[in-house]
């Protein structure tokens, strides 16, 4: 029993997880949602504007994040401000460099523009599991 709740593990790490995507790109939040499933997790969105990801943040419990930097010309500071007072891991995805980001957050991954969507949600599936 112990081996095939490993192997499930691995092959599901977020299984029972709920990652919170907020991405205004149709395909890439769907390229993402994918990829998350695929590990197992819930999805909870994808969100396309600030007031559906304030919303699904305090919809419920949250294990991690994908949050798109400029969701619609809105910064998505604050929910990365509510995520880390929770102590939910996230990463961000912007178009922009680093220095859009700020010191605020410097410690939080960025991913560019174009992602590799599956090393991003490994990342962040590390990130959950090392919590």
């Amino acid at each position: 029993m112990l081996a095939s709740s490993t192997l499930l593990r691995d092959r599901a790490p977020l299984s029972g997880r709920r990652i919170l995507l907020v991405e205004d790109e149709y395909f890439l939040a769907d390229d993402m949602s994918r990829e998350f499933r695929v590990l197992g997790a819930e999805i909870a969105g994808p969100a396309g504007d600030i007031d559906d990801a304030h919303r699904m943040t305090n919809d419920g419990i949250l294990d991690g994040a994908v949050l798109d930097v400029n969701v619609h010309n809105i910064m998505i500071f604050p929910i990365a401000r509510e995520l880390r007072a929770r102590n939910v891991p996230f990463v961000f995805t912007s178009g922009y460099d680093a220095i859009a980001i700020g010191k605020e957050f410097e410690n939080v991954p960025l991913w560019e523009k174009p992602i590799d969507v599956r090393a991003m949600a490994h990342r962040l599936a590390d990130m959950i599991l090392q919590r």
